[in-house]
């Protein structure tokens, strides 16, 4: 009897011991996964600003929403919303301080990162026909969102009368269009070739 009290007190101890180092070893994971998520968001936030300004000469035309796209549904929503504020403002720098600008990139982009990272999670990172074509429409829609929330904002913002914010309104068409139209089409045809390279992402 005497032995087996003593083999419990010391199973009892041990217990304490293997829990008190469990966790270090989490703390170091939690450290480790935290360095690996900034590090994909600062990468990745100086990808966007290069692709912005490769393709800022380019009316119309860009891939940032396939890049972001892509990167939301594949790292959620929280690497998302990061890399959609740090991009947000550090692109002034780039092209300027204009406050209608970093207001609509700052409501616009943290939207689209929540979206596309909720869809990430609902569909378990998969992808298939299916899937892909809910992405595209969705990247398409948002897309036109963005230069109707911009000639919603820029109006406020600025105090144009309502002659002038309609005409601010109809001559974002053309462009609205153009970018409508290039984000449905690099969403079909790069969105999984890219997709698949980010799955190798570890983090």
């Amino acid at each position: 009897m005497a032995r087996e009290n003593r083999q419990h007190t010391a199973r009892e101890r041990a217990v304490p011991s293997r829990e008190g180092e469990a966790k270090p070893a989490q703390k170091r994971e939690r450290v480790r996964r935290g360095a690996g998520h900034a590090a994909v968001v600062a990468v990745f936030t100086a990808l966007l600003l290069a692709a912005q300004y490769a393709l800022s000469f380019v009316k119309g035309v860009e891939i940032v929403t396939l890049l972001f796209a892509v990167f939301c549904y594949r790292f959620g929503v929280r690497c998302g919303v990061l890399s959609a504020v740090a991009f947000s403002l550090l692109r002034c720098f780039i092209f300027g301080f204009f406050p209608n600008v970093i207001l609509l990139y700052l409501v616009y982009y943290p939207l689209f990162a929540l979206a596309f990272g909720l869809l990430g999670s609902a569909f378990r990172r998969r992808m298939d026909g299916r899937i892909h074509l809910t992405l595209t429409v969705l990247s398409a829609v948002l897309t036109a969102c963005f230069t109707l929330l911009d000639d919603a904002l820029t109006p406020l913002v600025y105090g144009y009368t309502s002659e002038a914010a309609l005409s601010y309104f109809m001559l974002s068409l053309p462009t609205m269009a153009v970018q409508t139209a290039c984000a449905a089409v690099t969403m079909l045809v790069l969105f999984r070739p890219l997709f698949a390279l980010f799955k190798k992402v570890k983090l």
